[in-house]
């Protein structure tokens, strides 16, 4: 019987975007037909890169294309950024599957289904990219979520922590916004694909905020504080706001993480606040 890790590898390495969600597709099929099994022969690999095609391309963050919904352009970028977004999901779920060989078997049907909508997720907004008259690929896009999985490779504490409660939480909090915005424009078609992804989306983050109790309690650890923690010591990014209290409580925050969240963003904006005040006026 093959192996899951050694399938959710295949789907992740895989670089053609419709084989990637074939594989996907097939191998949660055979995970929940009982025809996959759980060996650990092997540990896991180091892998820098995912499967992704050769486009889009990658640049920094600050080069990526404005995603304003005022102008056409704006817009496209919009769609092009979430559809990015949901492609590095589907690697996201599985590196997690095929990282972390020790945890309990709900932790791999969890992160299977994860990968499925991820890659549902992408399909529709792919389609809205074509209904449009573009395709994914057309603009260029940043590797931030992908980059913040190598860093959190090494335990899945961490990596629960980081990448769907700080990093695919934010979703969480833009997302409404966006629908709102899309709503008033007029355009019902893309505010019903991200009113089915942010229904989902909640799913995972609260997928995530189950497997890091679990690992924390595992290890007698205070999730609260250990949350505060990790951010502080592995998150180099900013902490941003507002956040959607609602949507993170159904996700699985308590009301001490998101008074912590606050604090963080608060000590953020203090901090660039004060930085900036005392720059000579021709740094500025």
């Amino acid at each position: 019987m093959e192996s899951l890790f050694d399938a959710a590898e295949n789907c992740l390495l895989a670089n053609n975007i419709e084989e990637k969600l074939y594989l996907t597709r097939q191998t949660a099929r055979a995970w929940q037909n009982t025809q996959l099994s759980l060996s650990r022969i092997g540990e896991s690999q180091s892998i820098a890169e995912p499967g992704r095609p050769a486009k889009p391309d990658l640049v920094a963050p600050g080069n990526v294309p404005k995603r304003r919904l005022g102008t056409k352009a704006g817009f496209i970028a919009l769609i092009h950024a979430v559809t990015h977004i949901e492609f590095n999901a589907i690697n996201l779920a599985w590196d997690a599957v095929y990282r972390f060989r020790d945890m309990p078997q709900q932790f791999y049907s969890d992160w299977v289904q994860v990968a499925v909508e991820e890659a549902y997720h992408f399909e529709l907004l792919r389609q809205r990219l074509n209904e449009l008259g573009h395709d994914y690929g057309d603009l260029p896009a940043h590797s931030g979520l992908w980059d913040m999985a190598v860093q959190t490779a090494f335990d899945p504490m961490v990596r629960m922590a980081l990448v769907p409660r700080v990093l695919e939480a934010r979703g969480l909090d833009v997302t409404p916004g966006m629908i709102g915005r899309l709503r008033q424009a007029g355009d019902k078609t893309t505010a019903a694909i991200l009113e089915t992804i942010l229904r989902d989306e909640i799913g995972h983050v609260k997928i995530g905020s189950y497997w890091f109790k679990y690992c924390c309690a595992q290890r007698g650890l205070d999730s609260e504080h250990t949350f505060r923690e990790l951010i502080n010591r592995f998150f180099t990014g900013q902490i941003s706001g507002p956040f959607h209290y609602e949507a993170r409580q159904k996700a699985g925050f308590t009301a001490a993480e998101l008074t912590a969240l606050e604090s963080l963003e608060k000590e953020a904006r203090l901090s660039t606040k004060t930085y900036d005040e005392n720059q000579p006026k021709s740094f500025r």
